[in-house]
């Protein structure tokens, strides 16, 4: 089972750091530095920002639970 959560917490870390990189920029960030000033100017928040956002916030709370989930083990299994 720690196994399990292991993978799983690994996986979630990782798509953590992607989709936290793939957020537009609100200026002087890492995404400005790899050209993302010229795409600021295309507007408020779209579809797929908006689908970006939720998707970063499940992986988050997916990652969250795991962390949680593994601690216990950790702290159970004696």
């Amino acid at each position: 089972m720690q196994l399990l959560f292991t993978v799983v917490l690994m996986i979630t870390s990782a798509l953590m750091i992607l989709l936290v990189l793939l957020h537009k920029g609100r200026g002087g960030g890492l995404s400005d530095m790899f050209g993302g000033g010229v795409s600021s100017s295309l507007g408020g928040s779209s579809v797929a920002e908006r689908n970006l956002d939720r998707l970063t916030v499940g992986i988050g709370v997916i990652w969250f639970a795991t962390v949680i989930a593994l601690g216990l083990i950790m702290a159970y299994q004696g």
